[in-house]
């Protein structure tokens, strides 16, 4: 048995194309690869396509009483890039809706323009053992959630020279 060596796409139903189509490569600077008046694709790195969009007509937007995808999240390679995005994006009056430090991440979330929702996250562990260590504590067990911030503030406590372990820090 082989399990898959990666996740290579995610496909939305959608009846905003090409506003779908902009605001992924917006938010995540990436770039369309094909596209046509039924389909298109949307890469921001060495794969083909990691988000494409089918035009169904699709126009209702989801909601917590339906089943299906929850969200899904892109992560950074560091919380400079995280929040260096969050600054462009809130220049374009594109603002997250929940910004929470989860523990293993540090997550904002968006909601694209069908409604669907997307983390943009950093993790807070460099290493393996110490994420298990975090998860073996409790800590984890005692707020599975994690505690919300103020992504402004923590441009300011960044942009002061924190250090990564205090802005991680739940």
């Amino acid at each position: 048995m082989a399990a898959p060596v990666k996740l290579a796409h995610v496909v939305f139903k959608t009846g905003r194309l090409k506003e779908m189509v902009q605001w992924y490569c917006n938010v995540l600077e990436g770039r369309v690869v094909y596209a046509n008046d039924m389909l298109a694709f949307v890469t921001y790195d060495d794969e083909h396509h990691r988000v494409a969009f089918v035009a169904t007509g699709a126009a209702v937007k989801p909601t917590e009483g339906h089943s299906g995808l929850h969200h899904m999240a892109f992560t950074y390679a560091s919380l400079e890039d995280l929040l260096g995005t969050f600054q462009r994006l809130q220049a374009q009056d594109l603002e997250p809706f929940w910004c929470v430090n989860h523990g293993p991440t540090t997550s904002m979330y968006f909601e694209d323009p069908d409604g669907n929702q997307i983390e943009l996250q950093i993790d807070n562990f460099l290493r393996d053992e110490d994420l298990e260590a975090f998860f073996a504590s409790g800590k984890f067990d005692a707020n599975p959630i994690g505690i919300t911030f103020d992504p402004e503030d923590l441009v300011a406590r960044f942009e002061s020279g924190e250090s990564f372990e205090q802005l991680v820090a739940i």
